[in-house]
């Protein structure tokens, strides 16, 4: 489940508000390049500078305009196990196809915490989860042998690997048959090798299109176009990584027209020569255009 291409989205802003219609053009934007799902309302959304009625909203606005297109996980984590419940209950209630539950940050669980987290959560929704391991925002790695107590749970069904470690991506895969989805955007086709299904991607917001030529390309045995493909979008998504993400990828949707250039405190813009330097390596990448 939720296999294939997935967005990470940003959240669009002006004037410190969500700004709904760049939030429409974004989705549109994405989902012309062909992707598989949105995941919105996570880490690259800014989730946690956003209120609950605006998640909601966000959700909503998807949902619409996704329909019959592409999947919608919402990204419903927080640090607490009550607040992610309440917060899973209210995007099951608007309508999501799964959650994405990031390891609760600043606590520092131990593997017993992590385990007794999403059980508790899988155990209050009905939607399906993905488990969202990403040790350099939360401060815990969720190790193979926890994944695979949690795989063990009817509603846990994928996980979202942003640990940086392929190992760890094949430790878990020896062991059980969870969903793998790629994290980092620079090691999808290294992990689709070790047997990923797909990824949940800053870069496909750009090169949506390519990312699933890659994947198809691999699938098919072309190891080779693969592998080209990858070396040819690999300085694109460095160069995204620069600085904090979402913020270079906030600057480049920007200037194509997409969005305001617009993110909440205490993230600030993307530095000026970062932009520039993101900007150039898209313009020579030749994969998109600024919208009329």
């Amino acid at each position: 489940m939720f296999e294939g291409v997935s967005v990470a989205l940003v959240t669009p802003f002006k004037n410190n508000q969500l700004d709904e219609a760049s939030l429409v053009r974004l989705v549109q934007f994405v989902l012309d390049q062909g992707v598989d799902g949105l995941v919105p309302t996570g880490c690259t959304g800014e989730a946690g500078a956003l209120t609950l009625d605006e998640r909601k909203r966000i959700w909503e606005i998807c949902l619409r305009e996704a329909k019959g297109r592409a999947f919608v996980v919402a990204g419903t984590g927080t640090n607490t196990t009550s607040s992610t419940i309440e917060v899973s209950r209210a995007a099951e209630q608007v309508g999501v196809d799964g959650c994405m539950l990031i390891t609760p940050y600043y606590n520092k669980p131990s593997q017993e915490g992590v385990v007794a987290h999403y059980r508790a959560v899988a155990d209050a929704v009905q939607r399906p989860i993905m488990v969202y391991n990403v040790p350099g925002r939360t401060g815990t790695n969720i190790l193979p042998e926890t994944v695979l107590q949690l795989a063990e749970h009817p509603r846990i069904v994928a996980i979202k690997e942003a640990s940086g470690s392929v190992d760890q991506v094949t430790e878990i895969l020896c062991g059980s048959d969870i969903t793998v989805l790629s994290g980092d955007d620079s090691l999808t086709l290294p992990m689709l090798a070790a047997g990923a299904k797909g990824v949940v991607s800053v870069l496909g917001h750009l090169a949506g299109r390519e990312i699933k030529a890659m994947g198809e390309a691999y699938h098919a045995g072309n190891v080779a176009e693969a592998a080209a493909i990858h070396r040819r979008l690999y300085p694109l998504t460095r160069s995204l990584f620069s600085e904090t993400n979402p913020l270079p990828v906030k600057a480049v949707l920007a200037h194509l027209g997409v969005l305001e250039n617009e993110l909440r405190l205490p993230l600030v813009p993307a530095k000026e020569k970062t932009t520039k330097k993101v900007v150039a390596i898209l313009e020579k990448a030749n994969i998109l255009t600024p919208l009329g």
